[in-house]
């Protein structure tokens, strides 16, 4: 069974950190009943949620997955990019205790976002060049037993902003903000920016965001099931479907 951990969203999310957008605020209920809606999508695919206890003083909290990388039983905690989230890893790092995971650290002068971080069998595509730095694809290098392919990333947050791979690892990504399509094989091109982002739930089956009906009729074309969330006021602050949850697979 895929166990996948979430955290509430901050009562104070209307003032997360946005670096390549124009704020809108986003509307706060409206965020907490879409996060609510997003869990109840990782359950009814039979998924375990795991919610770490919220961190009320940080706005980005809910975008858990930068705080943390796992691969198989290892899971590497992140010096996140942004000194305003550094306080969020504590939290999670805590949760994770006691779930036969083997616990290692990203530390100063490196800088890492898991958001950064796209895992693709055993390699990881590493962005380099927003909240993450070159020392983090070094020390990744050295903890996990992956290769590291660092990616520059100018257009977006992460380098998950811009790619993800669908379930036969082909990356997909709404080219204008992809910085080199050719680095990935085989990359496709999809018609939405919010089309970029799929949360893998099996070899048939993608979890994306509802802003995205093109993408999702392709994708759907080439056979996948796909479950659509809506995810706006998450979006409004450079989140996706990706960042709102990390996951461990096949009993990590």
């Amino acid at each position: 069974m895929t166990r996948v951990l979430v955290r509430r969203p901050s009562p104070d999310l209307a003032q997360g950190l946005i670096s390549h957008i124009e704020r809108r605020p986003p509307d706060v209920q409206l965020a907490l009943r879409q996060w609510d809606n997003y869990v109840q999508a990782l359950t009814g695919v039979g998924w375990q949620v795991d919610e770490v206890p919220p961190a009320p003083q940080h706005p980005d909290s809910v975008f858990i997955e930068d705080t943390v990388v796992i691969f198989r039983d290892l899971a590497v905690i992140t010096n996140p990019g942004a000194s305003e989230r550094s306080g969020e890893t504590a939290g999670v790092e805590r949760a994770l205790t006691g779930l036969s995971l083997t616990l290692r650290h990203i530390t100063a002068p490196a800088t890492l976002d898991g958001g950064d971080v796209l895992k693709i069998g055993n390699r990881m595509y590493v962005g380099v060049g927003g909240r993450t730095n070159p020392a983090a694809c070094d020390q990744l290098a050295a903890l996990l037993p992956v290769e590291v392919i660092p990616v520059r990333v100018s257009k977006v947050l992460h380098l998950k902003s811009a790619v993800t791979a669908l379930p036969d690892g082909t990356v997909i990504g709404y080219p204008p903000l992809v910085d080199d399509p050719n680095l990935f094989s085989p990359f496709l091109g999809v018609p939405e920016e919010s089309g970029s982002h799929v949360v893998v739930i099996d070899d048939e089956t993608v979890l994306m965001a509802a802003s995205a009906p093109r993408t999702q009729a392709m994708l759907e074309g080439r056979g996948l099931r796909v479950i659509a969330v809506d995810i706006s006021e998450f979006e409004k602050l450079e989140g996706c479907v990706t960042c709102l949850s990390v996951r461990l697979r096949d009993g990590h």
